[in-house]
């Protein structure tokens, strides 16, 4: 069935849906002129409500800034449910609405998406629904979401982290439209995406309309590596064939796999799901933000992701984690992702080797430390911290694979792959196998790094078209 790409616009405000089949009538914005005529292009759809006649009939204009970053209202950034609000929450009108969120879903004041939308007269909030820590981050990292209610609200609470990731139909009963708003890392295995991606196939099967409230990625929108995850190696930490860094908004996302039909399943084997997706754009994000440029407060949606610093980490450190009892890259301290260390390791060694390969945009400092929690808790892990000086120079994901190629120098008896005790996940974070046994063979970087971003620039492209913002 032909899907249709619908773009409201409310000043430079662009909100787009993508209707799979659907010709219901979208509400009136709260205050707003009537709906004017639809115009149709290929296969677009524009809707304009009669406040602003910016609406572009022949392309998809992106959601554009200031042209100077350093003028005082650069940085102001309205996320999601701001819009939402400011909108009256007209979508969501008439409707039985579910959630998906969980403690990051929140507005600059740090009121929760939970609370703003059940008290809102105006929304008739039904269910919640929990992915990896629940909605109100009461599970820690790894463990089981149970069904339950939720205290504030009286609302059933479904898990999405526990016997099932895909929202059974039992679930989804009595639900119209399932809202979701949890901030992203932009990272491929970061498993929230894929709770999004299982959401959006399970209320595809049942019609159910999917809305997505924007957040800034904190990565930035231009920055972009890793190679496609491929067959065999999907999985819940690599749902999507996309690279590791992605440089989209989750609506962005959301939006490109819909369209392009990613949505395969949590293993990748099934027909290529579509759903009826709306996204709720921010307000005044650019592509070159940070997430320290939007003003907004940061709210860690993961335990080990307390600062938007360590959302970047994440995709620096993360892949080598996964690499069990090989070194401490801050988890169980106070720096998660951002340092690499073991209690065997000379750091002051360690550190020449890695400022010896000139590595443009990163620089390391000794450190020592002594971990609260994990293997190494309570004795002393030596290493070095790093710290991004030029982040557009710099090849985020490789820091890791460089550290470990100064390891396998400095220490040949404690190689990566032969000191872990486990590389299996290692493999589906990276989505393929060919960096592991490539780089195993000399653990030599330039051995693996043309293959690791051979997919970028043809992502970059077909990306580009689902762009919400310059």
């Amino acid at each position: 069935m032909k899907r249709k790409l619908l773009i409201m616009t409310i000043g430079i405000l662009a909100v787009s849906v993508l209707c799979a089949g659907s010709d219901r009538k979208r509400k009136r914005v709260k205050d707003a002129a009537p709906v004017a005529d639809t115009v149709t292009v290929h296969d677009t759809v524009y809707i304009q409500y009669g406040i602003s006649d910016q609406a572009d009939t022949a392309s998809f204009q992106a959601v554009d800034g200031c042209a100077d970053r350093h003028m005082p209202e650069c940085g102001e950034v309205k996320p999601g449910i701001e819009v939402l609000r400011d909108m009256g929450f007209a979508p969501l009108a008439g409707k039985r609405v579910g959630l998906v969120t969980n403690p990051s879903g929140v507005d600059r004041e740090l009121h929760s998406t939970i609370d703003i939308l059940f008290n809102a007269p105006e929304v008739n909030l039904v269910a919640l629904f929990g992915p990896e820590h629940g909605v109100r981050g009461d599970v820690y990292a790894g463990g089981k979401v149970t069904d339950m209610t939720d205290a504030t609200t009286g609302l059933p609470v479904y898990s999405l982290y526990g016997s099932t990731r895909k929202p059974t139909h039992k679930m989804l009963e009595g639900i119209d439209i399932m809202v979701y708003d949890i901030q992203d890392v932009g990272a491929r295995s970061y498993t929230f995406i894929s709770t999004l991606g299982l959401v959006m196939e399970s209320c595809a099967e049942l019609g159910i309309e999917v809305m997505v409230l924007d957040r800034p990625n904190p990565l930035g929108g231009r920055k972009i590596e890793g190679c496609y995850a491929e067959d065999g190696l999907i999985s819940f930490v690599g749902q999507y064939k996309i690279p590791y860094i992605y440089g989209l908004t989750v609506g962005e996302l959301a939006t490109l796999v819909n369209e392009e039909g990613l949505n395969c399943g949590q293993l990748g084997t099934q027909e290529a799901s579509h759903c009826s997706l709306s996204v709720i754009p921010m307000e005044g994000w650019r592509r070159d933000m940070l997430y320290r440029d939007t003003r907004l407060p940061w709210v860690l949606p993961s335990p080990n992701i307390p600062t938007s610093d360590a959302a970047i980490n994440y995709s620096a450190a993360g892949i080598c984690g996964e690499l069990y009892n090989f070194l401490n890259i801050g988890i169980g301290y106070t720096l998660p992702f951002g340092v690499f260390g073991a209690e065997w390791i000379d750091a002051e060694n360690l550190k020449n080797e890695l400022d010896s390969y000139g590595l443009p945009g990163v620089g390391f400092r000794t450190i020592y430390f002594k971990p609260f929690s994990g293997s190494s808790a309570g004795r002393l892990v030596k290493g070095v911290q790093y710290f991004f000086t030029d982040y557009e120079a710099a090849h985020v994901t490789m820091t890791q694979f460089y550290v470990m190629q100064a390891v396998a120098r400095l220490y040949p008896a404690r190689k990566a792959f032969e000191a872990a005790s486990r590389v299996g996940l290692f493999d589906k974070v990276c989505g393929t196998s060919f960096i592991r046994t490539r780089f195993s063979v000399s653990y030599d970087v330039s051995d693996i790094i043309e293959y690791w971003n051979k997919d970028v620039e043809d992502f970059r492209a077909l990306s580009r078209k689902y762009y919400l913002y310059q």
